[in-house]
Order: C-alpha cells, then structure tokens, then sequence
C-alpha cells in the first residue's frame, strides 16, 4: 500500500514522525513524506537547504518531498503564522503535482495548527485517497490559551474551520484520551476517534554515565531537578521560576534547564533580575541523542504546563521520554498529563501554574532516600513499558491505513 505522510516537520528535524515513518516501512509499505524544509527549533534553515525550490530526498527506507516555507525566525506571532500558512500553500500547491500516480492513503500528523490538514485534504481529493488525522494538539484550543486569538472574528472563523476539516477526515487518531470530548463537540463521529499514544524515540532507555562523560562537567553537584525541551509560552515557565525563588535556601539543590526557545531569553533575564544564578543553571540545547545521558545525571525530572483548559487534555511528549529513561518526575499539571503521572506512581504532581505547590514536591523529592527514588524510577519505566509501546501504536495506525484503504476501494467499485 502506498502511503504519503504530510507533515510539516520530518527528518533531520527531531520528531516523533521520524519513528512513525520507519515503522510503517519497516511494516511493508511504500511511504512517501511531504513536508517543509527544516528549520526547527532554530527559525534557520538547516544548512544545505534553500528556501525557494522543491527538493527530493529519501530517509528511512521512504521517499522525502519538500516544499518552500518561510521559517520560523523568532517565532513571533506573526512569524509563525506566516511559517505555518507558507506550508499550507506551497504543500497545497506543489504537493498534487510532485506526487505522481496513485495513493491509497493519507496520513496527516498535526503537530502544528490545523492549517497542516489543508495540503492532506487537498491531496485526498486529488487522488481520492481517504485522509487520517493523527492529532498531537487541539486547535484552535491551543492558540486561545496562549493568546493568539484575541479578535472574536479570528476566533469564530478558526474555531469553524478546525471543526470542518476534523469532521472531514476518515479517521482521527488521538493522543490524548481527553481529547474526544472536544472532538465528539465538533461533530466528529464517535467510531471515527481512537486512542494512538505517542512514545518515546527508541533512544530513550535508562543508560549509566560513563565517569568520564563530558555531561558530567555540566551539571552541578548536588539534588538535581532538570527540565527539558521547549521554552516557549505554553511550557509555564513561570511556576518553574517561582518553585526555583522558593528553594534557593536550600544550596545543593539545583534546578537545570535544558533547551531552547520563544522564552529562553526571558528565561535567562528572569533568572538574572531574580539572582538565582547559583540555583538555575541554563545549559542551553543539547542534542536528542544526549537527552538519556543528560536524564541519568538528574535525581528527579520536571515538566510543567500553563494552567489552561486545552494543556489538561494534552500529555506532554517530554512525559513519555521521562517515563521511559526510568526517571522519576515532578509535575506540575492538569489533567490527563497529571493522570499518566499518578498512574505510574514515579513522582509528585502538583497543579498547574503552582510555584508554591512545585517548590513543596521538589523538597518531598529532595528529601528521599536513593532507593526511594530509585524505586519512582523503576514504576516510571514499568509503565512506560505498558503504556506506551512504540510498535504497538505504530501497528495500530498502520492497521488504520490498511483499512481505510480497503473501504474507499471497496467503495469506488461499487
């Protein structure tokens, strides 16, 4: 079966899609990815790529198409709306007439805002291939909570518009159980929504660190906390900050922040105007591959969220990497993402947007024992085991494509 995967991120770009795509080839098929030219996290293209013509790749056993976009910059509001809505055209456009000849299916995954679908959905009709939704985020949800649809007219017109192209999809995959609620809302079927959890990339396993490893000259000596991923305005930064004031008297405990993005400079300025210094320790981006050393250097792991309404229906994908390096957690969050925390018993879970609450768990945490906290490691990983197998998802989508393929052939010879 031929399968074109659209996404707007894809290989050298560090995203769950990568995985998806090797699975599904390494499962028989024949995929071809339509997706941009990479420029995150960074808002640059990656070197060797330019940003007005097509380009043909191939990775994982599939077959690349990219298409111009403008990249991300500094991700400012209306840069990003301007990357994202490039994507949409220039996919839209080009993507019908790069891909030649039949495709049995679609697969869109929506990392991005909705605008992602249209080029699928353009390509479904084109080919009259069914289109399958894998959803990682809610739209427009997600843009509301952070402020990005401040005119009602924006609102009402994204709100229709995400509606209408959900409704119009064959299937929708959903990373998060919550999000059927809002999805059944909108007027998706009920036997068109399934649960298809995201996972951690494969190197993602407790490791031991080398004595000799460079990581270890960069992390401080002492209790150590460390946040990892994205800094932007949905990551709630702000109650990291705020737990990191309230436990600056205790001296060997260290809060570690690892990556980059919208908010890092705010981050930084905040630490300084704060003079936390000694207690937060910026490292910057580290490569993904790092990621496990850099998890088995810290006693406990953090992931926070803003206190909103659409972040209680997601679960993090930075959980699932800490689940899966068998480390324990402190979390601060709402809903589902604080659910899977609870259910692995590995950490501590206050309320979104909680300093206080945060500063509390992390002295809980920091006054354990090591085989106390060894033992949250151990549940952490047993659950991710259960929880969130790679190959079983991957199964379950590829077994999705399978069959809506099959109905829509049945249905075209009818």
């Amino acid at each position: 079966m031929r399968v074109v995967v659209v996404s707007q991120y894809f290989w050298p770009e560090g995203f769950r899609v990568n995985d998806l795509v090797a699975g599904l080839v390494a499962d028989g098929h024949r995929v071809d990815v339509l997706t941009g030219q990479p420029n995150y996290p960074a808002g640059r293209l990656f070197p060797g790529y330019g940003p007005l013509r097509p380009v043909r790749q191939s990775a994982f056993g599939a077959r690349i198409t990219r298409v111009p976009l403008i990249p991300r910059g500094n991700s400012t509001p209306a840069r990003l709306a301007a990357n994202y809505l490039s994507f949409a055209a220039s996919a839209s456009l080009l993507g019908p007439l790069l891909l030649r000849g039949r495709v049995d299916a679609v697969l869109v995954v929506g990392y991005s805002p909705l605008t992602v679908t249209i080029p699928a959905a353009v390509l479904g009709w084109v080919k009259r291939a069914p289109v399958v939704l894998w959803l990682q985020d809610l739209w427009p949800d997600t843009l509301r909570a952070m402020g990005l649809l401040r005119r009602p007219w924006l609102d009402r017109a994204a709100t229709a518009a995400s509606a209408w192209l959900h409704r119009r999809m064959e299937r929708v995959l959903v990373q998060s159980e919550a999000f059927r609620g809002p999805l059944l809302a909108q007027g998706v079927r009920t036997e068109a929504i399934s649960y298809a959890p995201n996972w951690a990339e494969e190197e993602f396993v407790p490791v031991s660190v080398p004595e000799d490893a460079p990581e270890r000259a960069e992390v401080p000596q002492g209790f150590v906390l460390m946040f990892a991923g994205n800094l932007g305005s949905a990551q709630g930064l702000e109650t990291l900050v705020q737990a990191a004031e309230a436990t600056r008297g205790l001296p060997d405990l260290h809060w570690v922040v690892l990556g980059d993005g919208s908010r890092a400079g705010w981050l930084a300025d905040e630490v300084r105007k704060r003079d936390l210094g000694r207690t937060v320790h910026l490292p910057g981006r580290r490569t993904a591959e790092s990621m496990p050393t850099w998890f088995a250097l810290a006693d406990v792991m953090v992931v926070t969220l803003q206190p909103a309404p659409v972040f209680a229906l997601t679960i993090p994908s930075k959980v699932q990497a800490y689940l899966a390096c068998g480390r324990p957690v402190l979390a601060a969050l709402d809903g589902e993402g604080a659910r899977v925390v609870r259910a692995s018993g590995c950490g501590v879970t206050v309320d979104a947007g909680d300093g206080e609450a945060l500063a509390a768990g992390a002295r809980h945490l920091y006054g354990l024992g090591v085989d106390e906290r060894a033992e949250l490691g151990r549940r952490a990983r047993r659950y991710y085991s259960a929880e969130f197998d790679r190959r079983k998802t991957v199964r379950h989508i590829a077994d999705v494509l399978v069959d809506v393929a099959q109905k829509a052939e049945v249905t075209a010879c009818a």
